[in-house]
């Protein structure tokens, strides 16, 4: 059986697997596959195009989705609609205690109705910090203060994690800092490292301190450090994320296919040069010929560091429920009629 987790995290076109899209997705170089909201129509749908995924011949392929909460949340019907992460942050000002409190409600929620079916894991939390510059973040952060979002961010991992689910920490070493959205332009961040290391940093910091298994990098240039996107910065993510900061867990590319990646290269020369600055897994989407070009180009990658650092990310499914046990649960509808009110 191979358990080895190949380097490209892919995307898929619709609501069930195609006979391309199978072929693709056994690809040695695959390790994942992302879902978005064009993947979702109905509860049953899902679990079976989940169990399809499973199904392939690849035992080692982890199932990720984006479901932060606010705008951010690719699986609505049916499933708990929940508050955007600002949210915590307004809760924090009214009562500290109760929002350590609703973040870990929040993370034990998305934890247990997304590996009820069958997604070992979602992009969240962001921890970037709202410096009331990027619309694209917004209320994405979870507040101004870096020390807030640290906390916030701690108790709603910890949430997950007692599902048996990682989080994985966005976007480094920090998106709010500039207006430009990545996905549509590349945005430059003129701010010194001390600044970045006082508000940006601190958050990721935080979460690494206590174990966090995986970090996303923003496709942002902090040109007073490096000219490259920090998703392409070996000063990034080598020097100050591994080095300095001491972090071990995986490095998730964002989509390579955003406006933020395409001055690197071709979609061949960017995932080349994610990896060769110290990405563990590349996501690839809304964009089949790129991720052709690379799955044709980037030849033969085994990098056994990487792949038991991707292990990790495979939900443990600690709460052993499927759907419809979870929502006949007396803790489920205790937290969902709580998010409801949001």
């Amino acid at each position: 059986m191979d358990t080895f987790v190949g380097p490209l995290m892919l995307d898929i076109a619709g609501t069930s697997l195609s006979e391309v899209e199978r072929e693709r997705l056994t690809h040695p170089l695959v390790g994942g596959v992302i879902l978005f909201g064009r993947n979702f129509s109905a509860m049953e749908q899902l679990v079976e195009l989940v169990g399809s995924l499973r199904a392939l011949d690849r035992p080692s392929l982890l199932v990720a989705v984006d479901h932060e909460g606010g705008r951010v949340q690719r699986f609505r019907e049916g499933f708990t609609r929940l508050p955007p992460p600002r949210w915590l942050g307004r809760q924090h000002a009214i009562d500290p205690a109760r929002s350590r409190i609703l973040a870990a409600t929040l993370g034990w929620l998305i934890g247990v109705e997304l590996q009820a079916v069958g997604i070992d894991f979602s992009f969240t939390p962001v921890v970037d910090i709202d410096h009331g510059l990027c619309e694209v973040i917004g209320d994405r952060a979870l507040h101004a203060d870096p020390e807030v979002v640290a906390e916030l961010a701690y108790h709603l991992m910890r949430g997950l994690e007692d599902t048996g689910m990682v989080a994985v920490a966005k976007h480094f070493p920090g998106h709010g800092g500039v207006e430009g959205d990545s996905h549509c332009v590349l945005p430059i961040d003129h701010r010194s490292l001390a600044s970045l290391e006082q508000a940006d940093l601190l958050p990721f910091r935080h979460l690494i301190a206590h174990g966090l298994k995986a970090i996303m990098p923003a496709h942002v240039v902090y040109a007073e450090q490096d000219a490259q996107p920090a998703c392409f910065s070996r000063y990034w993510l080598h020097e100050v994320l591994r080095t300095r900061m001491g972090f071990n867990g995986a490095i998730l590319s964002d989509d390579l296919s955003m406006a933020g990646a395409v001055s690197i290269g071709s979609p061949l020369e960017r995932a080349q040069a994610a990896l060769q600055a110290g990405c563990d897994m590349l996501l690839v989407c809304n964009d089949t010929a790129a991720a052709d070009e690379i799955l044709d180009g980037l030849g033969t990658v085994h990098n056994p560091q990487a792949s038991e650092r991707l292990k990790q990310l495979r939900a443990q499914r600690l709460y052993q429920t499927e759907w419809n046990a979870l929502t006949q649960s007396q803790q489920w509808r205790q937290v969902n009629a709580l998010m409801t009110l949001c």
